[in-house]
């Protein structure tokens, strides 16, 4: 036999040949060389590694992957496991050829023989086996058969493509660093060159340097088809505004050497995302990275994001700027369908490929990426491909913003952990935030070698290198303090908006829970003021309406504002770009209060001082008095289902600091609150609520605890380390469950999607989830009924076991103690 008798790819059609193994790894093996160059191997390991890309595939030559092919018998192993153990076999060959330590190969091996999204977990022994070797490895050498001559063959060959292929002195860390990133490197060559629309079988048999010559062409082309070609930083400016303090500083602050994380802490309104685009931008210029990818905490904050992102990053390359959304409703997002359905655009315009729009995990290979947090943090998850999210992270700035969001122990772990990951593949990152304390600073600062204990704020901190503070403050109008008042009672905070509304105020209340926010629009209603509403327990069609409503009256440029009242919860302390006149809130901690604020005389360079109903910006806090507390239940008389969002311990002193304070002076003052409340240093709490102090901490405890048990072992490699499970089964997040409820309206013709929406994107739109725990509860409707199965017959398994489909009658009822309303959202009733 020889390697023209060992098929890679079944022929596409009847007048087709089969795609040979050998020519499928020269396939990938080309795509592999168009995309390593912007990561900065020198040229030996470059060569090395783009050659054990190239034997990705190796048993293919083997009796087993021929007989599944040819007469459809399936293998007893998957064949990556057999790619794995026919490296080791081989390894005589490729020694003499690549050198270095044994243990490094055998890293090596075993990483790219994982590039299907996890690495085997069979038992093959190593290298420095010695004995009987184990039954795994036998096995595998037995399905190989009659191929391993041919397999020795075309190590031979390919060996020959790569005269300078080495792995000399790498050392143990880089070899552990590689093998967490070359099999996503792998993944992405292995999609790319199965294009067999571009990369097509011949109908001969040429040598294989002449099928690699022809095979590099393609490549070229399916490489920039799937919007991965990689383009040079652009060193123009950015934006034709006067840059604010923070901006200028990103603009000069020195780079250190290597890879660098910058700490950016400024108020809310200080224009961190420019900033953070500028110091990205010198970054990329500096070659610490080919791309960026924004991490925010939730889907609301990235569309948001993304639709600034849009207007500025396509200019930061030479060449088109390749833009994606990454989160589980990406596609609903107008914005997004608007740059993949836009058709040609400039060349300073953002554009999206389909075949990077086609899945989440695509979606951080693009130039930039705009996403959920959740996205980068699967990166460091034993979840199936997430060597290939550290992959597509691991050429990017990672630039992560509302950082103060992740400080909860579980999430603070993983953002910990997705740091040390990205530092160690030669990333570099840029956190934003407003609230962040000290304490968590610090450990951030300390993964890229950084300290700070600087109280100074604002202050842009890089790791191991300069802090600037003291900077100067705009010329232009500010709001000044904001004065805090507090109110004892729901029906106070009701008078107060329906006296301000009543002067022309545009007003918010931001509530902690969605049911207190749907009985604070019931009393302002009764009272006649005709209060809008906004929390997360609306379906997604009805969200983006509301939202929509909101930013045309309260947004930035917003008409109309006179008068206008929202309700709204914890949605609104980031994702929308919101200005109102007035504010009460709920006691929350002293962080939230803070961003709540920010949404208080937001836009002053639009709405200065003397044009607002209002002489002065008040924030109305809805709080007991913190000196009167006889019970762990001391926020429950006062805030109802929200008095259970927070740890009471940060309540109170949010209360006790806050009150004595009496303003929130930004942002020379906001230092100084958030680690009264935050910091280590913060005070102690009364008697009655040690005891609900000290459970926090220990689920705090248990939280991290809870981390490091899920997050991928480094230090052991992706062999040892990596795993391939089920997402659900390693969350990003911790909290209580959710279940999503689908919502339909009934037709004499059947149901249909509650959303007013035409094509594929109805029933997504339809959407709303609420906890398990209350849903499962009640009475929800039989999934069996004929007129639902005719709607889900057709849903995959997994979603019908996850996902309800509620028909919602005209009056709004979906069962017993459950309804939805348009204006109201999903409403929970007692059954009592």
């Amino acid at each position: 036999m020889g390697l023209a008798d060992w098929p890679g790819k079944s022929a596409a059609g009847p007048e087709q040949v089969e795609h040979l193994a050998v020519h499928h790894m020269l396939d990938v093996s080309a795509v592999a060389e168009c995309l390593i160059g912007p990561f900065g191997f020198d040229r030996p390991l470059r060569e090395a590694l783009v050659l054990l890309v190239a034997l990705h595939d190796l048993v293919k030559i083997s009796d087993s992957f021929r007989r599944m092919l040819r007469e459809d018998i399936p293998q007893s192993f998957r064949h990556w496991e057999l790619t794995e153990a026919l490296l080791l076999e081989l390894d005589p060959a490729l020694a003499a050829h690549l050198r270095g330590d044994p243990w490094h190969r055998q890293t090596l091996y075993a990483a790219v023989a994982g590039h299907h999204g996890r690495p085997s977990k069979r038992n093959m022994g190593g290298l420095e086996w010695s004995g009987r070797r184990p039954r795994d490895y036998r096995l595998a050498l037995e399905a190989v058969g009659s191929g391993l001559d041919d397999a020795r063959a075309a190590v031979m060959a390919f060996c020959a493509l790569f005269p300078e292929a080495s792995l000399d002195g790498l050392s143990d860390d880089r070899t552990i660093a590689l093998s967490w990133w070359l099999p996503g490197f792998c993944t992405v060559a292995d999609w790319i060159g199965s294009n067999t629309d571009l990369l097509r079988p011949p109908t001969s048999c040429p040598a294989l340097p002449d099928y690699r010559a022809k095979a590099r062409e393609a490549a070229r082309t399916a490489v920039a088809g799937a919007g991965l070609a990689s383009g040079r930083a652009r060193d123009i400016r950015l934006f034709d505004f006067k840059l604010r303090p923070m901006q200028a500083s990103c603009a000069e602050v020195p780079l250190t050497d290597g890879p660098t994380l910058a700490v950016i802490e400024d108020e809310t309104g200080a224009g961190k995302t420019e900033a953070a685009l500028i110091l990205a931008q010198r970054m990329l210029l500096a070659g610490k990275g080919r791309g960026l990818f924004f991490a925010l905490p939730t889907m609301a904050t990235a569309d948001a994001m993304f639709r600034r992102a849009a207007e500025t990053v396509g200019r930061l390359f030479d060449r088109q700027t390749t833009l994606t959304l990454a989160h589980g409703r990406a596609g609903l997002s107008v914005d997004f369908r608007d740059i993949l359905k836009g058709g040609p655009r400039g060349e300073d315009e953002a554009t999206c490929s389909d075949w990077l729009a086609e899945s989440r995990r695509r979606a951080l290979l693009a130039d930039v990426g705009v996403g959920t947090i959740d996205q980068a943090l699967l990166s460091v998850l034993p979840v199936k491909f997430q060597a290939l999210r550290h992959f597509g992270l691991s050429s990017k700035i990672l630039i992560v913003d509302e950082v103060h969001e992740l400080g909860e122990p579980y999430i603070g772990a993983e953002l910990e952990a997705l740091l040390r990951m990205h530092r160690a593949a030669g990333g570099s990152a840029i956190l934003l935030t407003a609230t962040l304390p000290m304490a968590q600073r610090a450990r951030l600062l300390s993964i890229y070698g950084g300290a700070s204990d600087s109280p100074a704020y604002p202050a842009l901190t890089v790791a191991g290198g300069t802090t600037m503070t003291g900077l100067r403050r705009d010329t232009g109008p500010g709001k000044g303090a904001v004065r805090i008042e507090q109110l004892s009672r729901p029906d106070e905070a009701v008078e107060v908006l329906s006296e301000w509304a009543g002067k022309g105020a545009a007003c918010v209340w931001v509530r902690n829970a969605v049911d207190d926010a749907i009985a604070a629009v019931v009393m302002l209603r009764e009272k006649g003021i005709a209060a809008h509403l906004l929390h997360a327990r609306f379906a997604l069609s009805d969200r983006k309406r509301i939202e929509a409503e909101v930013l045309a009256r309260a947004g930035k440029e917003g008409q109309g504002r006179e008068g206008f009242v929202l309700v709204g919860t914890q949605v609104l302390e980031s994702s929308l770009d919101l200005d109102f006149d007035v504010m009460v809130s709920d006691l929350a901690p002293m962080a939230a209060l803070i961003q709540r604020a920010g949404r208080l005389w937001r836009h002053m360079d639009r709405r200065p001082a003397a044009s607002r109903p209002v002489p002065a910006p008040v924030l109305h806090v809805l709080s007991p008095d913190p000196a009167q507390v006889a019970d762990a239940h001391w926020l429950h008389g006062t805030i109802d289902r929200g008095a259970w969002v927070y740890p009471v311990a940060d309540q109170w002193r949010t209360a006790d600091v806050l009150f004595r304070a009496g303003r929130i002076e930004a942002p020379s003052g906001l230092r100084a609150l958030i680690e009264a409340v935050h910091g280590e240093e913060a005070g102690p709490v009364p008697e009655a609520l040690l005891e609900a102090e000290v459970t926090a901490e220990g689920k705090g405890a248990a939280a991290r605890g809870h981390a490091a048990q899920n997050i991928v072992d480094l230090a052991a490699g992706y062999r040892a380390g990596g795993q391939a499970n089920d997402d659900a089964r390693y969350p990003t997040r911790l909290g209580e469950a959710q279940r999503v409820l689908v919502l339909a309206r009934r037709e004499t013709s059947g149901l249909r999607a509650w959303a007013d929406e035409a094509g594929p994107e109805a029933w997504p739109l339809s959407e709303v989830s609420a906890r398990l725990s209350r849903l499962d509860a009640l009475p929800l409707p039989d999934q069996s009924a004929p007129e639902i199965v005719a709607v889900t017959r057709d849903w995959p398994e997994w979603k019908r076991a996850e996902y309800h489909l509620c028909p919602v009658a005209e009056d709004g009822t979906i069962c017993a103690g459950l309804r939805y309303e348009e204006e109201y959202g999903l409403i929970f009733q007692s059954l009592a």
